[in-house]
């Protein structure tokens, strides 16, 4: 595909990294010269300094075909003009970055399309819903579903109470039997692995699983976790993320929303009608002691500081709070944040970029997930007819070894994958991938 984005920020840069391994052509632009530069010397990836409304710079980019137009500068106003510009240069498909709930309303997306802009993108409610998802599914790290909720994805992270740990897959396959669960991937220091029958499970593993819904209890009990009812949560920040957060969560939870501006507090106390909202220094341990921190069930850190939030939420921890959730947008701090003992991180671009990546890939592709802190993806493929992976058991038809299918589902009924799973067409398939085995994977599934 060639692809077009607008915008060399965190988003638009992670998503040029992302997409320029997968064989499309990259075109970046920006206004900001000081961006382009370190992406012209990593990245294989044509780049133009410039305005992405300049009318001169999207006619010259747009003589070729290009597939996709993606507007992810810092400006909502930007991004929406330069996407409705750019389909009238020809772009087949264009997405644009907004800051606005309101145009996420039916009536007002159809609105954007007869403009000519196809889908709207907002980072920090796709973040906000992921923290959202993790506070419903407390014994998990990372959680997505497929398949409207008849499989699910759980990450766990195996402690002293695991009772897999050391233990091979085989073993446990042997003493557990059950069709309801599969684990199908292990992220091991800085390694993800596609776990065969005689790995190990030891302290300290990230495992992902796939799971029916009616194998959740018996999955937990097998990783030593429990699920529990988050009623009192404390948030640190008022951002976008954390209100929205706090918005959904006052219904059933009691929230304190603790934020240092001012100004900001009064605003957020106007929408939060049944949150506690207290402006003080969010590095202030005796002002976080003070409002109950060690009794609270989940501490949720989304500053605008990546450092603030993952302090706070060690803290937190060694203060008796059950589930910590850090927001940590620099990449650097993901490995370190991950393995200091923080539940779940989220970072908003990773989050945006999945969602966006989605448009991008096998068009038999309905989600895409791109893992925090590894470099591999969730997939889910509508299997469609005649394809590859239909030609015979699993175990047999040469599946990529760095790619395994967890399960998936037919006639609506889920189903957990085996070697000697025969898939078919019009299955939907959830499939966990490294970036080594992307290529053949989707020749699987065309």
């Amino acid at each position: 595909m060639r692809i077009v984005i607008a915008g060399a920020g965190e988003v638009g840069t992670h998503l040029a990294k992302m997409l320029a391994n997968e064989d499309h052509e990259i075109i970046l632009i920006d206004t900001e010269d000081t961006r382009l530069k370190p992406i012209d010397a990593t990245l294989d990836v044509l780049t133009y300094h410039g305005s992405a409304t300049s009318v001169k710079i999207l006619q010259e980019i747009m003589k070729k075909k290009t597939d996709l137009f993606i507007a992810v500068t810092h400006g909502e106003d930007t991004n929406i003009t330069s996407a409705v510009l750019a389909k009238r240069f020809g772009a087949l498909k264009t997405i644009a970055r907004i800051d606005n709930l309101e145009y996420l309303e039916n009536d007002t997306l159809e609105f954007f399309k007869t403009l000519g802009v196809d889908s709207l993108i907002y980072p920090e409610l796709i973040a906000a819903r992921e923290v959202l998802s993790l506070l419903h599914e407390t014994g998990t790290t990372e959680f997505m579903e497929f398949s409207g909720g008849k499989l699910a994805m759980y990450v766990q992270k195996l402690d002293e109470k695991a009772p897999i740990i050391d233990k091979t897959l085989a073993e446990i396959s042997e003493s557990n039997k059950t069709d309801k669960y599969r684990a199908v991937a292990i992220k091991r220091n800085d390694k993800t692995i596609i776990p065969r029958g005689n790995e190990k499970f030891l302290l300290g593993d990230l495992v992902f699983v796939i799971s029916t819904h009616e194998g959740i209890d018996e999955m937990m009990i097998t990783s030593g976790k429990e699920n529990f009812e988050a009623k009192s949560i404390m948030i640190l920040g008022g951002s976008r993320i954390g209100k929205h957060v706090a918005l959904y969560m006052q219904k059933t939870s009691e929230v304190k929303l603790i934020d240092s501006d001012p100004e900001r507090c009064e605003v957020l106390a106007e929408i939060l009608d049944n949150t506690l909202i207290i402006n003080g220094d969010c590095r202030d341990i005796e002002l976080l002691e003070r409002e109950g921190i060690g009794q609270m069930d989940a501490f949720v850190a989304v500053t605008g500081t990546s450092e603030t939030n993952i302090l706070s939420c060690l803290m937190a921890k060694k203060m008796g709070v059950k589930r910590t959730i850090a927001e940590v947008e620099n990449m650097e701090y993901i490995n370190l944040a991950e393995n200091s003992g923080i539940d779940t991180i989220i970072n908003k671009k990773i989050s945006a970029a999945s969602r966006i990546f989605r448009h991008t890939t096998n068009p038999n592709v309905t989600q895409v997930k791109y893992m925090t802190g590894t470099d591999a993806e969730v997939l889910e493929f509508n299997v469609p007819p005649n394809a590859r992976i239909t030609r015979g058991a699993l175990r047999g038809i040469e599946f990529p070894k760095d790619a395994i299918i967890g399960g998936g589902t037919r006639d609506g009924v889920p189903f957990i994958a085996t070697g000697d799973t025969i898939i078919k067409a019009h299955d939907m398939v959830v499939v966990f991938t490294l970036p080594s085995a992307y290529e053949r994977l989707s020749k699987f599934f065309t």
